[in-house]
């Protein structure tokens, strides 16, 4: 199952971490690790090159992290983040055996 993790600080999402493998199908054929993939690496992407914020970013094998720099106040980057959040909803609502999405707030980055 793929797990993300919403960080959020006052109902706006200020990064994530997705994690493990979907397993809906074989390895190349699987539509729910690859929409979530899409989505989050898309994100990431975009927050450099639209919003022109450089996001703190790990990344592995099956792993994926990033987030804004502490105290980055961009309305293009929360539009970003919101909309990454809408299509993992989705994802979660359609592929609930598969894919797990959770929110946390928190009060500073460590």
């Amino acid at each position: 199952m793929t797990r993300c993790v919403l960080y959020t600080r006052d109902g706006q999402v200020l990064g994530f971490l997705c994690a493990g493998h979907a397993a809906y199908a074989d390895e190349g054929q699987d539509i729910v690790c690859s929409a979530v993939s899409v989505l989050t690496e898309t994100c990431v992407n975009a927050l450099e090159r639209v919003a022109h914020v450089k996001p703190i970013v790990r990344v592995g094998q099956g792993f994926l992290a990033a987030r804004l720099p502490e105290g980055t106040d961009n309305q293009d980057a929360k539009t970003l983040l919101n909309g990454m959040t809408e299509g993992l909803r989705d994802i979660a609502a359609h592929y609930p055996d598969h894919f797990r999405l959770n929110e946390l707030a928190v009060s500073e980055w460590r």
